[in-house]
């Protein structure tokens, strides 16, 4: 995915808010521990060019095993449900939520070492034709952007939404002045 984990990530966070709510963690950053760990995996991009120099497909660091997310989506869920304060425990669960939720939406087109560290086989849906220059042409023009498009599409139906609610929620709240 080009585009498509920071408003996925926006998305996941926005429907599960409710869930939150008893938390106490306030709507700005549980969404904001959400889009966090939906783009966290690719900050491994930082390493991928100014360390290792584009050397080995950044989906073979650790950042993209799914195992990593796996268990700091257990930890957090089980810090979650035992916890008495609740509210960074639900921003940490939402956090590695997303982060797993990036290694199946890379899925999509992109392989990901689903067992990884233990297995070396990469895995994708589907695949994208090399054809063009530069690369990442390839996956704009790929049928599989649409995914992405329709994703940013719902984020922002999603935030309009909820920004139109806000709004109207504080417009009927408001005292009236005789």
């Amino acid at each position: 995915m080009l585009i498509g984990h920071l408003p996925a990530g926006y998305i996941i966070s926005r429907l599960l808010i409710r869930y939150a709510e008893p938390t106490e963690v306030s709507a700005k950053a549980f969404i904001l521990a959400g889009v966090i760990g939906a783009v966290a995996p690719d900050l491994d991009m930082f390493y991928f060019h100014l360390v290792d120099h584009r050397q080995h497909h950044h989906h073979t660091y650790f950042t993209h095993y799914p195992v990593v997310w796996l268990v700091l989506l257990t930890a957090s869920s089980a810090w979650l449900f035992t916890a008495s304060k609740k509210n960074y425990a639900a921003c940490a669960s939402i956090f590695s939520l997303n982060g797993f939720v990036h290694m199946i939406l890379d899925t999509i087109v992109g392989d990901i070492w689903w067992f990884a560290p233990w297995g070396s086989e990469p895995f994708a849906f589907f695949t994208v034709p090399a054809l063009y220059k530069p690369w990442w042409l390839n996956f704009l023009l790929h049928w599989s952007f649409a995914i992405e498009i329709a994703v940013v599409v719902w984020a922002i139906y999603l935030w309009r939404k909820a920004r139109h609610h806000k709004i109207t929620v504080t417009a009927t709240n408001a005292p009236t002045v005789p």
